[in-house]
């Protein structure tokens, strides 16, 4: 199945979410290739259909730790948007980092589904 019929008039006319994330300054230093294809996935937004404009990046959380200590305000934007409706499809690689725990990452599934 390709990955266009999936995707509905209803996806396409709400933004396209793109979370891009690594735990550490660290990792974010020396990892620039993650990184680097984290932020492609914009285009990937681009080329199933969606405008530019409607495409946005979130990359405020990148370095900050899930360790429960830090606020990675990124992570609850885009939660909260999901939940309103707003959003048609989110991005992200190794989404299981996404959260600081289990909880976090089945609320945001649930919330997308």
């Amino acid at each position: 199945m390709s990955d266009h019929t999936k995707i509905t008039a209803s996806h396409l006319c709400r933004s396209a979410f793109v979370y891009i994330r690594q735990s550490s300054a660290h990792q974010v230093e020396c990892n620039s290739e993650e990184t680097d294809r984290q932020y492609q996935l914009g285009e990937r937004a681009l080329e199933l259909g969606w405008r530019r404009e409607q495409v946005r990046i979130f990359d405020e959380d990148l370095g900050v730790s899930a360790d429960g200590i830090a606020h990675r305000s990124d992570f609850a934007h885009v939660a909260s948007e999901v939940a309103f409706g707003r959003v048609g499809i989110v991005f992200g690689i190794e989404v299981s980092r996404v959260a600081r725990n289990n909880d976090e990452w089945y609320r945001l599934l649930d919330l997308c589904g």
